[in-house]
């Protein structure tokens, strides 16, 4: 079973979320909450943003990949530098 690209809807649906749980963090902030109960509460947010970082990803290799004939050297180069970017490691120079 072949797996569908992510709307766009989806996303911004997914980063809603997101900026609600950082306005929460600022209201935890302000209101003196316990640092546990903040640290839980950056954790759960750190999570999101790494879930929105991988349907990302997914969506380019799914739809920009395949728009191309093949997958030539550009367009895996350009895969190896957004998974770098995401998961800052670094894309060595050579072959």
């Amino acid at each position: 079973m072949v797996q569908q690209a992510v709307s766009e809807d989806m996303l911004l649906k997914r980063l809603k979320r997101i900026e609600g749980q950082v306005r929460g963090l600022h209201k935890m902030i302000e209101n003196g909450r316990d640092c546990e109960s903040i640290i839980t509460q950056l954790a759960a947010t750190r999570s999101a943003i790494e879930g929105v970082g991988a349907l990302l990803l997914n969506n380019y290799m799914k739809l920009c990949l395949r728009e191309e004939s093949k997958a030539d050297s550009a367009s895996v180069d350009s895969l190896a530098r957004a998974v770098a970017i995401w998961g800052r490691v670094r894309v060595g120079d050579g072959p």
